[in-house]
């Protein structure tokens, strides 16, 4: 096959590819779409690297992870960039008729591409182990202590401290049927979703517990979840620190109802929260339920 190149005729390998305009068009296609969608986002979710808004003491300490590790695969992903588009431009075929040297092995960069990767592993492996026992770490400083209870399908709140309880009931009514109908019940309108109150700027223990299956306490603007075992007081500790209403759910698929167990978290000032605590025991949820079936034996896993 002979090509044309400014007036002097070429041979063209028979295996090597055309250019293939309809690929590299819907290639640069989906990239122009994928920058439009980014625009969308604004500078805050950006900082953010896509991650919600932090409400706690303790969350800047996971957002810190999170865009960290993006800043690290970023400098790693362009130095990888940058090495092939060299390779690509250094060993190019200037000749058709010229093969680029080949090299069976060369020691310095297999070196290099074996413990590079390990470093980073490494790194990364410490950084977690840090944050991690940081945001587990219990003080037992807490001004709140809250028993937290997942159950088939929905969330229990013993208030420790004001000995008061609060139970809820799934988020959608119990006779719809799946993929009909499902709507979430609204928040804060007669809605069945159990509410936690949180005074701000007040230390909280968390105590999960479950007495059925495996559920998962999440909040996405805490930047923290943490499963709730059956027979097990999963702790941690939190400082809530912005007045605001923040969606809930369970993180772990617990069965066929799963998707009803929504809740929500109310921070408040602390005289709100008072006032609600005193509305539950006119309620008559003085005490605690004692639902969590936990073991002694189940501490020591």
């Amino acid at each position: 096959m002979t090509v044309s190149t400014g007036g002097r005729d070429a041979q063209r390998d028979p295996g090597t590819p055309g250019f293939n305009f309809g690929r590299r068009a819907g290639v640069a296609a989906m990239g122009l779409l994928g920058v439009v969608s980014l625009a969308g986002c604004s500078m805050a979710d950006w900082s953010r690297a896509g991650m919600p808004e932090p409400v706690t003491e303790q969350a800047p300490i996971t957002l810190s992870f999170w865009v960290g590790s993006w800043i690290a695969a970023m400098a790693v992903g362009i130095l990888v960039w940058g090495l092939m588009f060299w390779a690509f431009f250094a060993y190019r075929r200037r000749k058709n008729s010229e093969v680029p040297v080949q090299t069976r092995y060369h020691m310095p960069i297999e070196a290099l591409w074996t413990i590079a990767p390990l470093i980073m592993v490494i790194g990364i492996f410490y950084f977690a182990a840090r944050d991690e026992a940081e945001l587990t770490n219990v003080s037992n400083t807490q001004q709140q202590t809250v028993n937290v209870v997942g159950f088939r399908w929905s969330w229990t709140f013993n208030y420790v401290n004001e000995n008061t309880y609060d139970v809820g009931q799934p988020a959608y009514p119990a006779n719809a049927e799946q993929g009909s109908g499902r709507s979430a019940v609204p928040p804060d309108e007669g809605s069945a979703v159990p509410t936690l109150w949180l005074p701000v700027n007040e230390k909280v223990k968390f105590e999960l517990t479950s007495p059925d299956v495996i559920h998962s306490f999440w909040v996405p603007n805490f930047l923290f979840k943490l499963d709730v075992v059956p027979g097990r007081t999963n702790v941690f500790e939190a400082t809530p620190n912005q007045i605001g209403t923040y969606a809930g759910k369970c993180a772990e698929l617990c069965g066929v109802d799963h998707s009803r167990m929504l809740f929500q978290v109310k921070v408040v000032s602390q005289q709100d929260f008072d006032a609600h605590m005193e509305d539950l025991r006119k309620r008559g949820q003085s005490g605690q339920l004692q639902t969590g079936r936990t073991t002694d034996r189940a501490q020591a896993v």
